[in-house]
């Protein structure tokens, strides 16, 4: 599956077309506010399709903590980054949310109806009626690999991330980090590969224990070459690598051929295109008030840590408070001639409907 497509919350494939795509509500970021968002909009009948930069939810839990334990989510003592993000998926799969990977909103105007028309930088437009800001610190950009002369490979033979994994069938690959991303990469392209070299500056990884043992198994096996050193040297023309120089500790230069580099040194983030969209910012956050988390622009929301607000504390469990009491502001938005009746999810029948538990 193209992971910078759209895709249902079970994963499937959302239709594709060149029509802006008309919503109730369009949220920005896929991390866990996000996601939670998804539920508190869903039972009160508001639908909604996330954008996020990169290939999957999850956000910065996902993205750079997938193991790490977090303690403070209410009701789980101990929860990873990653099973945190896979419940709030099975969370909010009745509400059916549509997912776009790999793109970033890049313009975000109102239209004369008064709703929202935003675009990403993949050319995809939406229209809808709210915008819920759940960006976390910004988007994510992956760290430019510090290796002279890099510029001139990157997009054609050097790549920060996999948009296809096909693109990479029966190429000569090089990998390079030690982080989730790189030893997943690596086991999954690995089969696919014509061969393949994995590059780490030392001898420590931050990856799962078993993806590393998983890698060095298939390094005794012959399938694959681990080089403990750094990338040294880039060797090609007019943007295409036919090999790379990698310097050990005791300065000894290898030379690996390939004709593909994938280099995973983290991610920054910044607060990007959300500067440009005309919200009040402070200290490149965007304060809201703390009755409906709207912004300085009606129907404009933000929620988690790109917010900001007398006693702001940056924990996912505020997040979560904060997109309840937005929904509750945007039914009025988006279902102007419905009155809102609060309910409990323990004792109403009908929430309990759209849940799918009754």
């Amino acid at each position: 599956m193209d992971k910078t497509g759209p895709t249902a919350a079970d994963g499937r494939a959302a239709p594709s077309s060149e029509a802006p795509i008309e919503t109730d509500a369009v949220i920005i970021g896929a991390g866990p506010v996000g996601l939670f968002a998804v539920f508190e909009l869903g039972l009160v009948d508001i639908k909604a399709h996330l954008i996020d930069i990169l290939d999957k939810p999850g956000g910065q839990c996902a993205e750079l903590y997938p193991e790490k334990p977090i303690y403070d989510i209410p009701g789980l003592p101990v929860v990873s980054g990653q099973e945190l993000t896979d419940r709030l998926l099975e969370q909010i799969r009745p509400f059916e949310p549509t997912f776009h990977f790999g793109q970033r909103v890049d313009a975000l105007e109102r239209l004369a109806d008064g709703r929202f028309r935003l675009v990403t930088d993949r050319g995809n437009a939406f229209v809808a009626k709210v915008v819920v800001i759940a960006a976390g610190g910004g988007s994510f950009t992956p760290k430019r690999a510090p290796i002279r002369g890099v510029e001139e490979y990157e997009g054609r033979s050097v790549f920060y991330a996999v948009r296809r994994r096909e693109d990479f069938r029966d190429r000569r690959l090089v990998i390079v980090g030690g982080g989730d991303s790189a030893l997943d990469w690596t086991l999954d392209l690995e089969p696919i590969a014509k061969s393949l070299a994995l590059v780490h500056r030392r001898e420590k990884f931050r990856a799962a224990p078993q993806s590393v043992k998983r890698m060095f198994e298939l390094v005794e096996a012959r399938r694959m070459s681990f080089h403990l050193g750094q990338i040294a040297e880039l060797h090609g023309s007019d943007g295409q690598l036919e090999a790379v120089g990698v310097r050990s500790k005791d300065g000894a230069l290898t030379r690996i051929e390939c004709d593909a580099m994938l280099a995973f040194f983290g991610l920054t983030m910044k607060l990007g295109p959300i500067a440009n969209w005309g919200l009040n910012l402070h200290e490149n956050l965007i304060p809201v008030d703390t009755e409906k988390f709207e912004t300085s622009e009606k129907g404009i929301f933000a929620v988690g840590d790109i917010n900001t607000y007398p006693g702001k504390l940056k924990l996912i469990l505020s997040g979560f408070h904060e997109t309840a009491l937005m929904a509750q502001a945007a039914h009025a938005i988006v279902h102007p001639d419905r009155k809102l009746v609060f309910q409990y999810t323990t004792s109403s029948t009908s929430l309990q409907k759209k849940l799918g538990v009754r």
